[in-house]
């Protein structure tokens, strides 16, 4: 078995044991190896059979399955970012795109569910994979927060409340839930739940207002009275 300090030199001297469709294989072999077993229970042997590669091609690319995993990740939340973006972008009416940004949210993480949930499940036990996942939270908690500096309105609703603890407050709960969710843990496993949860803790924490309202009943017609 090649040595971790092996690898790394082979990928400075650029000296590649096979083509970069490799390292996709590997990539997608753990991703669909995630969709039916924890991470914890995978060994990179598993990896290996599964993407049909050789231990060298592995190391050449990735030093460990935490690795791995850490490229899945950043490749979900970029995904997630441009969903958020429409929000970010403040160019649409706010609660609009939250309730936009928060469904795609959702079915970005069932698609993703076996990494993302493999990321939660275990950044805690991890110091690389601790540092990895806050420092792709702190991109949605500073977007956030640059997003919620720029709204008169939200400035206002907050008053002398901690802008950036909001963001992350708002933040760290999309993740606890969305992650409910892809356990299929009830309510949060009703998708039309979910988002309407998340939306209204959103919109009303920085807008005051639920994101729907009951509708307006009409108002009731006056016949006009006969003239004698």
């Amino acid at each position: 078995m090649p040595s971790k300090r092996t690898a790394r030199s082979a990928r400075r001297s650029g000296a590649a044991p096979g083509s970069a469709e490799l390292r996709e294989r590997i990539l997608s072999a753990t991703r669909e190896l995630l969709r039916q077993r924890r991470f914890d229970t995978l060994s990179v042997a598993d990896i290996l059979t599964a993407a049909e590669v050789s231990r060298a091609s592995f190391y050449f690319y990735f030093p460990s399955k935490q690795a791995v995993l850490g490229d899945l990740v950043r490749e979900a939340v970029s995904q997630g970012q441009q969903a958020a973006q429409p929000w970010i972008d403040g160019k649409q009416d706010p609660v609009t795109a939250l309730r936009a940004g928060v469904q795609d949210g959702a079915r970005l993480w069932q698609a993703n569910a076996g990494v993302l949930m493999a990321i939660v499940e275990n950044w805690g036990s991890d110091e690389d994979l601790r540092a990895l996942w806050l420092e792709q939270m702190n991109l949605f908690t500073d977007a956030a927060t640059a997003r919620i500096r720029s709204d008169p309105h939200a400035r206002q609703r907050l008053c002398d409340v901690d802008i950036h603890a909001v963001a992350a407050s708002l933040t760290w709960m999309g993740e606890r839930l969305y992650y409910l969710a892809a356990a299929k843990v009830p309510p949060f496993d009703n998708e039309e739940v979910l988002v309407d949860i998340l939306t209204n803790a959103w919109t009303s924490t920085l807008y005051g207002h639920p994101v729907t309202q009951p509708p307006t009943p009409p108002r009731p017609t006056t016949k006009p009275q006969k003239t004698a």
